[in-house]
């Protein structure tokens, strides 16, 4: 996933007839977008949840301090609550499906972002939303739609980032940088040299700023490439390497530890 083009911003749609109401609570939209294309940091008082019919994207969200990225393929949906910023980036060309949300009908609990399983009679409800026009078949569609959204399983996709503008910016540059190929090199004392501190700098600042060790942030890292390629079919072999490890049952016993499951189970999608 190494940038090869600089970032084209495309504009985002600021349609007056997208809003979601109160007669009419779920609204789906697609939008083909070519790889590089860029959503700049936006938001809208509105839930939404937002995911590729295909290709694959990066999603940052900022909440307050906090700010948080996720790799999401098609088998996943990132779920954005109300106010908060946004921005998207397509990594390989791909049709995005927005499905626009009142705040009164998904559980008012959901205040944080997440990851979620895209299952595909949820796909399948989504794209019939897209175009529908008011009418009990309407109503039934987006009753439907908020259900299976409210079902979906969650994953912990999202890998924690230092914030664009209080945070340090070597570390942001390290992120950055590994979150672009982490198999590019693995030890926190191979990076720093390309961002100007000390290693126990750098370590300080990764307990400070983002609450977690270099290495655990790194697994993060690794876990947000490799389930997008593992969902797929990409071989568990090939997905190993492109995570910089040098065999697969190294691979296999970390991501196993993490996500409580075998890497073959990801491969599955719903």
């Amino acid at each position: 996933m190494k940038r090869k083009a600089p970032l084209q911003p495309v504009s985002f749609d600021t349609s007056a007839q997208r809003p979601p109401t109160a007669q009419r609570p779920v609204r789906s939209r697609s939008r083909s977008l070519a790889m590089d294309a860029h959503i700049e940091p936006h938001q809208h008082p509105w839930s939404q949840f937002t995911y590729c019919a295909s290709g694959l994207m990066q999603v940052t969200v900022t909440q307050g301090e906090r700010q948080m990225t996720f790799i999401v393929p098609p088998s996943r949906a990132v779920w954005i609550p109300p106010h908060v910023q946004h921005n998207v980036v397509v990594l390989e060309t791909a049709e995005l499906r927005t499905v626009d949300v009142d705040p009164s009908v998904l559980p008012a609990s959901w205040t944080e972002c997440r990851v979620l399983v895209v299952s595909k009679l949820l796909r399948e409800l989504v794209h019939a939303l897209e175009g529908s026009e008011p009418g009990p078949r309407d109503d039934a569609l987006m009753a439907l739609t908020a259900d299976g959204m409210a079902r979906s399983d969650t994953q912990a996709l999202g890998v924690p980032m230092p914030h664009p503008e209080h945070g340090d910016k070597r570390l942001r540059a390290l992120c950055e940088a590994v979150l672009r190929d982490p198999a590019e090199k693995s030890q926190l004392k191979e990076w720093v040299a390309d961002v100007g501190a000390s290693e126990r700098t750098v370590a300080r600042l990764f307990r400070d700023e983002l609450g977690t060790s270099y290495q655990q942030w790194r697994t993060q890292a690794v876990l947000a490439h490799a389930l997008p390629q593992l969902a797929r079919g990409v071989p568990i072999a090939q997905v190993a390497a492109a995570a910089g490890y040098a065999s697969d049952s190294a691979f296999s016993a970390m991501f196993k530890q993490s996500m409580g499951k075998a890497p073959s189970h990801f491969k599955v999608t719903g």
